[in-house]
């Protein structure tokens, strides 16, 4: 089933959380919602499942309008993330409930339910704990369980709010898989909300980014990654370094006393520019006086001071002083450290220590000027 956003707005007394949000959804595809808290990414969900309703705007379902359908009536599948499993119910019984519910005209016979119940709990791959109660299963399995609950009642569409948000860090990541195997095999038109931008990039066929209630950015995990839209987008995607410069004739003088060139500059005359790096884009050279300039003596790298060295299994995350900050190793702050990545093989070689002078050079930079660059 493919679904139509169209203009939709919604406020909540004085906070507006969502903007004139548009946007179509291929029948069997699996999109993320990403965002931070409070972006509107739960609300646009909770209106396409029925339980929230936009004071502009509507939705379609293959070209129906169901802005006005009751939640009972959308046949949706929604998945939370605390479970909301039945606590006094065993696990067979918590994914028979949606069966057991429907109208006697279309509710299936009890063989029906448990044939149906025991396939679901297969495909789930937890048939083996169908007599246990949900204080009985961990919370990876409780996850799994409420999804084949949902799954119970073949929705159109199945709507997944943080559904692996109250999990740990490993469990999440099996889930996650897992949930794009059985997407896969199913190919129901599935949304999921998250903030977590890993998942989203990892699980969905595309990614729409939110941010205050207007969609910043849509397109496949790989294009939004390689291309942000925004400021805002290019900082939540994952870790980044911003610098602040002036962009003049193709060039960009950054305040660390680094020029680059780039494309988005050219014809600028002295416009405020923000150049975003991400740490594995810098490469790490030991500091040579007067090395790092170009033919026409313009500094291509930026000089550094190594603060501290974090090695965790095969990357090395460096945390570097730019050399012209008069800041302490002990008084620097978060938003005047630098960040590189490089290999923990690189940082054995180079035998680097901390207090020592280097240079970081961007191997890709991304500006935007003047107004686009206000984050």
């Amino acid at each position: 089933m493919s679904i139509e956003i169209r203009n939709v707005s919604k406020q909540f007394g004085d906070f507006q959380a969502l903007r004139d949000v548009s946007l179509d959804i291929k029948s069997g595809e699996l999109i993320a919602l990403l965002g931070p808290s409070g972006c509107g990414k739960t609300t646009l969900l909770r209106i396409i499942a029925g339980l929230e309703t936009a004071d502009v705007g509507s939705i379609h379902f293959s070209g129906e309008d169901t802005t006005d359908v009751h939640v009972r009536d959308r046949n949706v599948g929604f998945v939370f993330q605390h479970y909301a499993l039945f606590r006094h119910m065993t696990v067979f019984e918590n994914v028979a409930f949606g069966l057991r519910v429907k109208p006697r005209k279309e509710r299936p016979s009890e063989a029906q339910i448990k044939e149906k119940v025991m396939s679901l709990l297969k495909l789930v791959q937890l048939d083996w704990v169908a007599d246990r109660f949900p204080s009985q299963l961990s919370g990876g399995q409780r996850q799994r369980i409420a999804l084949a609950r949902a799954l119970a009642v073949e929705p159109k569409v199945l709507l997944l709010d943080e559904p692996f948000g109250a999990l740990d860090a490993k469990v999440r990541k099996e889930l996650r898989r897992w949930l794009r195997r059985l997407h896969d095999e199913l190919h129901v038109t599935s949304i999921f909300v998250t903030h977590d931008q890993e998942e989203a990039l990892e699980v969905a066929d595309r990614v729409v980014v939110i941010n205050q209630g207007k969609i910043e950015q849509e397109g496949t995990p790989q294009q939004v990654w390689d291309n942000p839209a925004s400021p805002f987008v290019y900082g939540f995607l994952g870790d980044v370094n911003l610098f602040k410069g002036r962009a003049k004739d193709g060039h960009v003088y950054l305040e660390e006393g680094m020029q680059l060139e780039s494309s988005e500059a050219v014809g600028a005359t002295d416009k405020s520019a923000f150049a975003y790096v991400r740490p594995h884009e810098l490469d790490v050279e030991r500091y040579s006086p007067g090395q790092h300039t170009d033919g026409n003596g313009r500094q291509t790298g930026m000089v550094v001071q190594l603060s501290r060295a974090i090695v965790v299994g095969p990357i090395a995350r460096l945390e570097l002083i730019a050399a012209d900050d008069h800041q302490t190793k002990d008084n620097a702050d978060s938003e005047h450290l630098i960040e590189a990545q490089i290999s923990a093989q690189q940082y054995r070689e180079m035998g680097l220590r901390e207090g020592e002078t280097l240079v970081v050079t961007p191997r890709r930079a991304k500006v935007f000027l003047d107004e686009a660059a206000g984050i």
